[in-house]
């Protein structure tokens, strides 16, 4: 049975979850959600950014790893009342603060697990313990079509569910993801400009490989690249996470990027001798965007402005530097807004001069 629901990237899963968090807290509309997609695309990460912004202790069940009678609870004999009493699971919430019940591999779940969970997800009870109206409900499993572990989704199950799709897409997890969690800005820069390289889960079932591409995998080599291993160790770790093939293109950028990007020799530098330190090609530019993203505080924010309002004017036949320029603009005010630093755009004459400039082409 296919699911006939709307694929959305990750941001607009995460979007549609903002809204439904909205409306159970404000107009009382309760449902239940259901996530989608391949492993690795970015579910879970989802469910964590919004337990984050809404301030929401996280609930997180694995449910290839229990059974029926850890949702249930436990028995209890009462002597006096001649009734058994059954203990909640400490696992469910139970409390005014807001909270997310999360349901993580719903579909590779038991199939005796299944009507436990169907009273969560309708009537939001397991026995007598009723969900607290400030704990949103949301699923998520892979689909069989995916080459893991899961199980038809039947229509009593899905039938209890709002049902999106999630699906990656590149320039939304670099633009919603990346740029605000710190990933490394070589592998920013390689999916920038790489953005077939993503996810490749698809093509490496074609070919019988082990080894995928996925947004979690990148994240993994993000983490990788910033233990600073040796060279050759680097290359092992990197290959065994997302293949031989995709590790081989991405070391050769990554090596690039390290011999030109300075992201902090140019916060550091005045800004009359920083011309000779942008890097000379695409893949450099967009590493050391990323990289100031990474590397900005409240502090060097001028210095930071300074040097992506400057990128316009730099030299490099064939590439995008006065588009990148505002790409970066893009991100970083973005970052200052979220963390309160926006002075320091009103305060910078480098930053008027480059909305003058914009003005006079016409652009917004």
């Amino acid at each position: 049975m296919s699911i006939n629901a709307t694929r959305v990237s990750a941001g607009g899963a995460l979007d549609v979850l903002r809204a439904a968090w909205a409306a159970q807290r404000d107009d009382g509309l309760t449902a239940s959600w259901m996530l989608h997609g391949r492993p690795g695309v970015g579910k879970s990460e989802i469910i964590a950014q919004l337990a984050a912004e809404i301030g929401a202790d996280l609930h997180d069940l694995r449910l290839t790893t229990i059974e029926p009678q850890d949702l249930r609870g436990l028995p209890f004999y009462d002597h006096d009342a001649g009734k058994t009493i059954w203990y909640r699971p400490e696992d469910l919430p139970d409390g005014d603060a807001p909270a997310i019940l999360f349901l993580d591999e719903l579909t590779a779940a038991a199939p005796s697990l299944q009507p436990t969970v169907y009273g969560l997800l309708q009537e939001r009870r397991v026995g007598r313990h009723v969900l607290p109206a400030n704990v949103l409900i949301v699923a998520a499993g892979n689909m069989v079509e995916d080459g893991a572990v899961a199980y038809e989704m039947g229509t009593a199950l899905s039938d209890r569910l709002i049902h999106m799709i999630v699906q990656a897409d590149a320039e939304d997890w670099l633009q919603n993801y990346a740029a605000s969690t710190g990933i490394h800005p070589s592998v920013a820069a390689f999916l920038k400009t790489r953005p077939d390289l993503f996810e490749t889960t698809e093509a490496a079932l074609r070919r019988g490989d082990a080894i995928a591409c996925t947004p979690r995998s990148w994240r993994r080599v993000s983490d990788i690249m910033h233990l600073n291993p040796a060279k050759s160790t680097r290359q092992v770790m990197v290959a065994g996470t997302v293949g031989e093939a995709a590790a081989a293109d991405f070391l050769l950028l990554a090596d690039e990027i390290a011999a030109t990007v300075q992201v902090e020799a140019m916060l550091q530098t005045p800004r009359s001798e920083r011309a000779d330190l942008y890097p000379p090609t695409l893949h450099g530019l967009t590493a050391l965007v990323y990289g100031l993203l990474g590397a900005v505080n409240e502090a060097n924010l001028p210095a930071a402005i300074e040097i992506l309002a400057d990128m316009r004017g730099i030299d490099r036949p064939g590439v995008p530097v006065a588009e990148l320029g505002t790409f970066g603009f893009e991100l970083l005010i973005s970052q200052a807004l979220d963390n309160g630093w926006q002075a320091a755009f009103a305060a910078s004459d480098a930053f008027a001069a480059y909305q003058s400039e914009r003005a006079a082409a016409g652009l917004p």
